[in-house]
């Protein structure tokens, strides 16, 4: 797939097939980016910090051309255009459609329910879709996720939750707790376990996974077992007020994009002391009380700083945390290159730490 893809399509297929582009910089006249200082040499070539085995696939991303600028009027065809990378289902493993109740005149969750086994008692995951907050569906991640609840023998529910700028943070907290909710109360008829659910979330999604672990310890109804952040997007700083190095976020998700999509979420320009700390997760000051965290990223992911700066507080704050930075990785490679070995061994870590929660007996 990935030689004939164009790089608008290598950032759709990159965030977890949740339509990843590349979003023109929404209007920030208030920040300030701090300077990134001179370019060191190695910069100059991005292609010089990608690990070998992703050396080709970045090189036909450059090759494609600078990243099209998007603005919020051009989001609506832009996220029908990830419906293409959607992998097929798999016909042995059930999925199911529910809804989850909102209160007030909020609209109802979908979810989708997948490898329920009604009389059994198995763990489960709830997950939230990545896409910048403002692209993707959980629709297109049902076969991914099919897969998943194969190999960990569990039931995932994943949530349809509301996109931005059309819905603020605020909604979509609520819709991701709802399908966590729904997901605890229902357990007994879905076959799981209530004291064995995890989170899961990619990119936008993992940032979902941080606010949900953090609601849900909040609000004291759902117990929560694990939480696993793949490449989350925690921190709005990213790319506004703090600039990373110029070979950091030079594929897949950059900070043009970041800006973009934490405005939308947000309702303001991000970076800001006046952005609303319950939004962002890495602007939570307390982080006691989480459940035990997996972390992964790219070490040129846009991200790996937050990343590793969110996981140092965790684990100050008293919580478990498995963190791997993968060198030479960008922005969605384990699902850009999933048949390389350094993808392999990043997913591997992933399934590992979740059966590690899990209970059950870890694969080499």
């Amino acid at each position: 797939m990935a030689a004939h893809l164009t790089r608008r399509q290598f950032g759709i297929a990159g965030l977890g097939m949740a339509g990843v582009l590349t979003m023109g910089a929404p209007s920030c006249a208030a920040i300030e980016p701090q300077p990134a200082g001179p370019t060191p040499p190695l910069a100059r070539d991005p292609l010089s910090h990608v690990d070998p085995e992703l050396r080709a696939i970045a090189a036909r991303m450059l090759e494609n051309g600078p990243p099209p600028s998007y603005s919020a009027e051009s989001l609506k065809s832009a996220r029908n255009f990830g419906a293409a990378f959607a992998p097929p289902r798999l016909p042995d493993i059930a999925v199911l459609e529910e809804f989850a109740r909102l209160p007030g005149d909020a609209p109802d969750v979908k979810l989708f329910v997948i490898n329920a086994k009604p009389g059994a008692s198995r763990p489960a995951i709830l997950h939230s879709h990545g896409g910048g907050y403002i692209l993707g569906k959980a629709e297109w991640e049902v076969g991914h996720l099919q897969a998943l609840a194969r190999d960990l023998d569990c039931v995932i529910v994943s949530v349809e939750y509301r996109l931005a700028p059309e819905t603020r943070y605020q909604g979509s907290i609520e819709d991701n707790y709802a399908g966590l909710l729904w997901l605890y109360q229902n357990a007994e008829p879905l076959g799981a376990d209530p004291a064995r659910i995890a989170l899961l979330g990619e990119s936008a999604g993992g940032g979902h996974s941080a606010l949900l672990a953090i609601t849900a310890r909040d609000r004291g109804e759902v117990p929560v077992a694990f939480q696993t952040l793949v490449y989350p997007m925690l921190d709005d700083r990213t790319g506004s007020t703090r600039m990373p190095p110029p070979f950091i976020g030079a594929f897949g998700w950059d900070a043009a994009s970041n800006r973009f999509g934490w405005e939308a979420f947000l309702g303001q320009p991000p970076g800001g002391s006046g952005v609303p700390v319950t939004g962002v997760p890495a602007r939570i000051e307390n982080l006691t009380g989480l459940p035990p965290a997996f972390i992964g990223v790219g070490g040129i992911d846009l991200f790996v700083s937050e990343n590793i700066e969110y996981g140092r507080r965790l684990i100050e704050a008293g919580v478990p945390v498995e963190l791997v930075v993968v060198p030479g990785a960008f922005h969605g490679f384990d699902r850009i290159a999933a048949d390389t070995m350094i993808a392999k061994r990043f997913t591997n870590a992933k399934v590992n730490a979740l059966r590690r929660a899990f209970g059950q007996a870890q694969e080499i």
